[in-house]
């Protein structure tokens, strides 16, 4: 006998309109399925990267007690005192690189003061830092835009500034600053580099001083107020800053959670986006389901005839199921050239994005997870749109539908 697969492919033969068609549902579904997941991803992992690279993957701060009374775990906020700076840093950091997890570790003096420059002035994020540390720690190396970290680090009274914020102010490196400490007194320093992290909270606010300038401006009697961690793996930080808390009895904060609301926006993007695109693919399932019950009903008596060769109902529905697979496998195949190609080509289009994130064109990112879920989402579609036809086909009685015929 012949085999069902040829047969299929004659049938799809008689209707190469309604095939491609058909599959160029499937290839549109397919590829922009691709493109969008791309770029939402592209998006949300640019900004996970930079927030990483700026504010490390966990962070370390105030000093917790637990009040009396407190029985249950873990403690509930209103049963804990916090107390700010962290005396035994330097401990602290040396315990921690022994968890393999952690890369670098930082120690940060952190406060807010008022910058001005000219007629121009702001408040900002003030980060005592030792550079050595907090190059290993993070991007700040690759985020210099202007000036050079070496006039920072061999100048005790030099700053480095957020990109947006020496916008703001109006400087470029080698300009000066002032900044007002908390005693009323302007001191005066001169910017030895701009930083871009790429997030726009940390650009509009930042400014990076050496931590002794830092603790003489903020008069605090700590050298740091919080540490910040790098991490061989960033998704594990959550696990990682419980125990960090319960050994050194000081509040922690994974990246997961200090940017929870941010990542939810982003989930919630590209779901919707998913969502949206699946609807074409089950659209392009409806459009084969059309033509295969056309294909069934105009082959009516080639299906007798093949039932009264020996065919079984199984042979039957096997041709138009096999028909759909090959709709479905093509259009996969060719949808994922396309999605490629598509991201390619969107991943040069400049825009001008300087808000959460910043960027000059549309960010993507290939993963092969997109076009894995794309093709599984094309093949359930064109299996339960190939199914009901296949099925009504294999049902279809030779002796009745002959006798209808031939009458």
């Amino acid at each position: 006998m012949t085999p069902p697969i040829y047969i299929a492919l004659r049938f799809l033969g008689n209707r190469k309109r309604a095939f491609f068609l058909s599959l160029g549902g499937v290839v549109f579904g397919v590829a922009i399925f691709i493109c969008t997941q791309a770029q939402t991803q592209g998006f949300a992992k640019t900004f996970i990267d930079s927030t990483l690279g700026s504010n490390g993957a966990i962070t370390l701060k105030a000093r917790v007690q637990t009040l009396e009374g407190a029985t249950e775990l873990p403690v509930h906020p209103a049963h804990r005192r916090l107390f700010q700076g962290i005396d035994d840093a330097s401990q602290i950091m040396r315990v921690s690189r022994r968890f393999s997890n952690v890369v670098a570790c930082s120690p940060v003096l952190r406060g807010t003061l008022t910058a001005r420059a000219g007629f121009q002035s702001a408040t900002v994020d003030l980060y005592g830092i030792d550079l050595a540390l907090h190059l290993q720690t993070t991007n700040l190396a690759s985020q210099i835009e202007s000036g050079t970290l070496d006039d920072f680090r061999n100048n005790p009274n030099s700053l480095v500034l957020g990109s947006r914020l020496a916008g703001l102010l109006l400087v470029t490196a080698g300009d000066s600053v002032q900044l007002l400490s908390p005693d009323g007194e302007y001191r005066r320093f001169v910017v030895a580099a701009i930083a871009r992290s790429g997030v726009g909270v940390v650009d509009s606010v930042r400014i990076y001083c050496h931590a002794k300038v830092a603790q003489s401006l903020l008069h605090k009697p700590y050298s740091a107020s919080l540490i910040i961690y790098k991490l061989r793996d960033p998704d594990r930080a959550p696990a990682l800053a419980g125990r960090f808390e319960t050994l050194f009895g000081h509040e922690t904060e994974s990246w997961q959670e200090r940017e929870e609301g941010n990542l939810q926006l982003f989930l919630t993007i590209r779901l919707s986006a998913a969502i949206t695109v699946s609807l074409i693919i089950l659209l392009a399932g409806f459009g084969i389901f059309n033509v295969l019950t056309m294909t069934v009903l105009s082959k009516v008596k080639e299906i007798a005839i093949l039932r009264s060769m020996g065919y079984r109902r199984g042979d039957i529905s096997s041709i138009f199921l096999w028909q759909g697979a090959m709709i479905a496998g093509v259009g996969s195949l060719v949808g994922c050239v396309a999605g490629a190609l598509l991201t390619l080509a969107v991943s040069y289009i400049p825009i001008r994005v300087r808000g959460l994130i910043y960027a000059n064109h549309f960010l993507v990112t290939w993963d092969w997870r997109h076009y894995f879920w794309a093709t599984l989402l094309a093949l359930i579609a064109v299996a339960i749109a190939s199914y009901v036809p296949a099925r009504r086909a294999g049902l279809l009685s030779p002796v009745a539908t002959l006798r209808g015929t031939g009458g």
